[in-house]
C-alpha cells in the first residue's frame, strides 16, 4: 500500500484551479492523464487520475457501482479503465459532492445508469452559483444540463445493495461542501471519503458552498469512530491511505483551528494572523490551498454548534 503523501503536485494544482474556475473544458488539459487501476479488495477496484477525483468501482455480475466519475474531459478513458475490470454495465454513480471533477461525467453514465447523492448535490448542479473559501478564492459555477442532475436524491442515508455488498452511503453536514457522502463497503472493509479526505495538502473547503471547518472535523471524527482500524481509505484525491493517514489530518485540522481560535479570541485580525504566520508549524501541506487561503478558511468558516456533530 502506497502511503499518503502531502507533497505539493504543480500539475494537480493547475487543474484543480481551471476546474473550479470554470476554465478546464478542452480536452487537452487531460490529453497526458492515464488513469491508474488498483485493486483494493475483492471485486472492487480504485481508479485514479491523479489530476481528478477518485473513482471507486465495485463490479460482479449485478453489474458496477461507481463512486464518482471525474471530470468530463476524462469519460473515455474512465470508460476504458471500466471495461477493463468488469464486462458488466454501470447501474448507479454515486456523486460524493457537486464539483465538476466528481461528477464531471453523471450526464454521461445517466444514459444507462442512475445518479444518486445528496439533496443539495442536485440542487447545486440545477443552480450553480459560487463556490470558494469565504475569502480570496472564490469561483463561480454554471448550472448543469438536466441530464447531469442525479435521479435519485436522500437526505440521511441509503444503502446499495449488489453484487452481494451493502453499500452505505451516509451524509455529513457542513463538512466539505453542505452535500457531502462518505461510501462505505462493509464487506470489502473499504471507504470512500471524497475530499473530506486529500492527500493533496491542506483541504479546500468550500465554505460558500455551505462546508466548514467544524464540520470537516467532525466527519473525520465520526471516521475514526466508526471505522475498523485496518480498513482501507480511498481519499477524494491521492493514493490509498490507512486510517492512521486520517488521524494524521485530523491532527493538523484540530491544531490550525485551535489556533486560529485563540487568535481570534485574542482580537488578531485576519491580516495579524498572516503576517505572523499561524499556520507555518503546518507548513509542510502548502499546495493548492496554502497556508494563507487555509487560515481565511479558518477565519471565515462558520461555526457549528457543538453537539449532533456526527453523521447528520
Amino acid at each position: 500500500m502506497r502511503k499518503a503523501s502531502f507533497q505539493f503536485r504543480v500539475s494537480f494544482v493547475i487543474t484543480a484551479m481551471m476546474i473550479l474556475c470554470g476554465l478546464a473544458t478542452a480536452q487537452e488539459d487531460f490529453s497526458k492523464v492515464q488513469i491508474k487501476t488498483t485493486k483494493v479488495a475483492e471485486g472492487l477496484y480504485l481508479l485514479d487520475a491523479g489530476e481528478s477525483g477518485n473513482v471507486a468501482a465495485l463490479v460482479g455480475e449485478d453489474g458496477v457501482v461507481m463512486v464518482d466519475d471525474m471530470d468530463a474531459p476524462l469519460l473515455g478513458k474512465l470508460q476504458d479503465a471500466l471495461k477493463s475490470i468488469s464486462d458488466k454495465p454501470v447501474r448507479f454513480v454515486i456523486n460524493t459532492h457537486y464539483h465538476g471533477d466528481h461528477t464531471g461525467s453523471n450526464a454521461s453514465f445517466q444514459k444507462q445508469a442512475t445518479v444518486i447523492a445528496h439533496d443539495n448535490v442536485r440542487v447545486r448542479l440545477e443552480k450553480g452559483g459560487a463556490s470558494g473559501n469565504g475569502g480570496s478564492m472564490n469561483f463561480q459555477n454554471d448550472p448543469g444540463p438536466k441530464a447531469a442532475l442525479p435521479i435519485l436524491t436522500y437526505d440521511h442515508e441509503l444503502t446499495v445493495h449488489l453484487n452481494g455488498e451493502d453499500v452505505r452511503v451516509v451524509h455529513f453536514a457542513a463538512a466539505h461542501t453542505d452535500g457531502d457522502s462518505i461510501v462505505y463497503f462493509p464487506k470489502a472493509n473499504v471507504v470512500h471519503l471524497g475530499d473530506e479526505f486529500v492527500t493533496y495538502g491542506f483541504p479546500f473547503i468550500d465554505v460558500q458552498s455551505g462546508g466548514s471547518i467544524d464540520g470537516m472535523i467532525a466527519a473525520m471524527e465520526a471516521v475514526m469512530r466508526q471505522m475498523p482500524a485496518n480498513i482501507k481509505v480511498i481519499p477524494g484525491h491521492g493514493p490509498l491511505c490507512t486510517l492512521e493517514d486520517v488521524r494524521t489530518y485530523l491532527q493538523m485540522m484540530r491544531g490550525a483551528r485551535g489556533v486560529v481560535a485563540k487568535a481570534r479570541k485574542d482580537g488578531k485580525t485576519l491580516e495579524q494572523m498572516k503576517q505572523a504566520k499561524l499556520l507555518d508549524a503546518w507548513k509542510k501541506y502548502n499546495g493548492f490551498v496554502n497556508e494563507d487561503t487555509f487560515l481565511e478558511t479558518l477565519f471565515y468558516s462558520p461555526s457549528l454548534p457543538e453537539s449532533g456533530l456526527d453523521a447528520n
